[in-house]
């Protein structure tokens, strides 16, 4: 018989988009998620589970997390930028108001608890719009140039510099070369959010919530380089301590056997 409390790791929730699907003869909305995200997790000894937007009823996200030792927000469509007080700009995407909605609830639902939480891409912009900040919707008005997003699903490599002293810089030391595909980034910075990278640009290209609780987020794919698991280890890890935490004798709190 297998012992599951040994084997199974923590579980691990991903946000999801929401969208219209086609495969074969159907083509319906749906809620989906690029398999490397969920790769990323399982690769690190995670086991993920997919979190599709839907009604944010009282007690829904926090019945949600109840299960869940780790929180992820993927990447995906841009945030109705009314969420932070602006005007949309012609390149900003359409409002998906059900995504928006849900993360915000979940994210917030699991900072009160100190569920570890990993942000990517999109999921940096929620964590600095949740925390009261503002987006850059157009980084090439900014910057004068497409190089954060070359189009055609075609990532930029870019370098990124992490800050001393901040937890990204543990993980990654001084610095790390990333995958990136995005148009929009932060501008101010949320209260109590410390920006632990930066780009030559001048572009946070990571935040995260100081303390003693796992709460990061990047601007770029680590999911777009499964050969460098540092990011997705360190929420797993950080999932299996929660869970050792507050649900002990649960699977995912014990650590596997070497």
């Amino acid at each position: 018989m297998v012992d599951t409390a040994v084997t199974a790791g923590p579980v691990v929730g991903l946000t999801t988009y929401l969208d219209r699907a086609r495969t074969g003869v159907w083509d319906v909305p749906a809620g989906f998620l690029p398999a490397d995200y969920f790769r990323g997790v399982t690769m690190a000894g995670g086991v993920a589970v997919l979190l599709p937007p839907q009604a944010v009823g009282p007690g829904v996200a926090d019945r949600v997390l109840d299960r869940l030792d780790a929180l992820v927000l993927t990447g995906g469509n841009d945030i109705d930028p009314a969420a932070y007080g602006q005007q949309a700009h012609p390149d900003t995407d359409q409002p998906v108001p059900a995504r928006d909605d849900w993360e915000f609830a979940l994210l917030r639902a699991a900072l009160r608890r100190g569920l570890p939480v990993l942000g990517i891409c999109r999921g940096a912009q929620v964590l600095n719009v949740a925390f009261g900040g503002t987006l850059h919707q157009h980084l090439p008005d900014v910057l004068g140039h497409h190089g954060h997003r070359a189009g055609n699903a075609v990532f930029t490599s870019l370098a990124v510099r992490t800050v001393p002293g901040t937890r990204l810089a543990g993980l990654l030391g001084e610095s790390a070369e990333v995958r990136c595909y995005h148009h929009q980034a932060v501008a101010e910075v949320g209260g109590g959010l410390v920006v632990s990278a930066w780009d030559a640009d001048g572009v946070v290209e990571a935040l995260e919530v100081p303390g003693d609780g796992f709460a990061l987020a990047v601007q770029w794919h680590p999911e777009e380089c499964l050969g460098d698991l540092r990011l997705f280890s360190a929420i797993v890890e950080a999932a299996r301590a929660y869970a050792a935490a507050v649900k002990p004798g649960a699977p995912g709190s014990a650590r596997p056997a070497s």
